[in-house]
Order: structure tokens, then sequence, then C-alpha cells
């Protein structure tokens, strides 16, 4: 099971290619305070709902982390999300050997970290480690860090210290704002008319935009249609994605 992610030279996800709306701009600005080569705030902490786009901005982070190291290699990214039944000891060792000499501390979904002291222990010695001199900490979860309850009292006092941000992009214009971007990115034009069905019939997490969008790419190419209202809904009526 893999346990850390490894960065193509390219990133899939930079600022550059990240969607700023109301929803996100406090994060999107605290992010990219914190890879300043002089910031004065070295830790960031970013929360809210699955989809909203934490991990991307975590990905940015390091990103620009390398950029400015000129070295081409990211630092890595630890993720709890592919961490389920394995054992808490063995995740704090995986933890300690893969952020050993690393430029930055960068861990996702840390809502999802087991509750067992040995563990607790171990992001706490990592969080010092890096605080102390001054490394860049990127840390995600679902909820802010006073509820928090996996997590060493310490820790959770120690997160608020830095920059807090939510990151939730659930309202209408913000989803409206990601799927033009998306589109573009596609170098396909989705009439206002179907961005408005996509919007009632669509969850409102990003993945989701993101993989209906790309369904609808390679239905327009495979039946050589133009995207539109009827196009669409066609679709979404076949593979049951109406209510």
């Amino acid at each position: 099971m893999q346990l850390v992610l490894d960065f193509p030279v390219t990133p899939r996800f930079s600022f550059d290619n990240f969607v700023v709306c109301s929803g996100n701009e406090t994060a999107f600005g605290f992010a990219q305070r914190l890879v300043e080569s002089h910031a004065e705030e070295s830790i960031l902490y970013l929360y809210g709902p699955s989809g909203s786009g934490k991990t991307h901005l975590l990905e940015a982070c390091a990103a620009a982390i390398a950029q400015k190291a000129g070295s081409g290699l990211q630092p890595p990214l630890f993720s709890f999300r592919e961490t389920p039944g394995i054992a808490p000891q063995t995740i704090a060792s995986l933890l300690q050997r893969r952020f050993h000499d690393a430029p930055a501390l960068l861990i996702d979904d840390i809502h999802l970290a087991p509750s067992d002291q040995s563990l607790k222990g171990q992001i706490w010695q990592l969080f010092n480690d890096f605080h102390a001199v001054g490394r860049p900490i990127v840390i995600t979860g679902l909820t802010p860090p006073k509820e928090l309850a996996n997590l060493d009292e310490h820790l959770v006092s120690r997160l608020l210290w830095g920059l807090v941000a939510r990151v939730d992009v659930s309202d209408d214009e913000s989803r409206r704002m990601i799927m033009r971007k998306l589109s573009v990115d596609r170098q396909i034009v989705i009439p206002e008319d179907t961005v408005d069905y996509l919007l009632r019939h669509l969850p409102r997490d990003i993945p989701s935009l993101i993989t209906t969008l790309d369904r609808i790419v390679r239905h327009s190419l495979a039946t050589g249609r133009k995207v539109s209202l009827r196009l669409v809904s066609e679709l979404m009526t076949a593979s049951g994605n109406t209510t």
C-alpha cells in the first residue's frame, strides 16, 4: 500500500492553476506567504470539506518550495488517506524516515490519523523539529484545530499560533469560477445554461466537477457533438446523475 506521495518534476497542482474565489482566497494568500523566501510565518493549517482544494494548495506549496531551492526535487507529502489498517507504530516510523532532512513538513488529512499515543508523540516531535529551525509546516484537516481530538493538545495549541484558514468552495459562484477554469483548461466552451444545469445536479466538491467535465469532453469527442445543455442532460440522465 502506498503511504507517501512523490511528486513529478512538473507538478499537477500549483499556485498558477489554482482557481481563487471567495471561499479560498485567504487560504491561497496564506499559502503563498508561507513559501516566500523571507517569510515570517512557518506554520499553516488548512481545513475544510473534502474536495475543496486543500491538497491542491499543499502540493502547490511543495512545488514552490522546490522551485525556490532550485533542486527540481519536491519535498515529500504524507497523506493519512493512505493509512487505513496500518499500525500506528508503523505510521510513526514511516513519518520519521520520510521527513528526515526534508525541507518542509507537509501532512494531508491529519484528522484521519489514529488516536495513538506513540503516533501523537512522533507527530509532535516532527512539528517541534521543523519549527525549531524555521522550516515550513503545512498541515490540512477536515476541522478547525480545536476539534482535532486525535492529536496531542500541545500540537493543537501550536497550530493555533500559526496561520489558519478555511477552504470551502461549495457556494455556486465559486463552483462556477472553477468550472469555467476547468473548461478553459480542456479547451471546451460550456454554455451558461449548461453550467447552471451542472451546478444544480452535481455534488459540491471539486473532484466531482473534474470527473464530470472529463466525461463530457470524452462524450463530445466520441459523438462529434458540441457541448450543449441537451448533450449534457442526456449524458447525466444515462448515468443516473440527475435528481
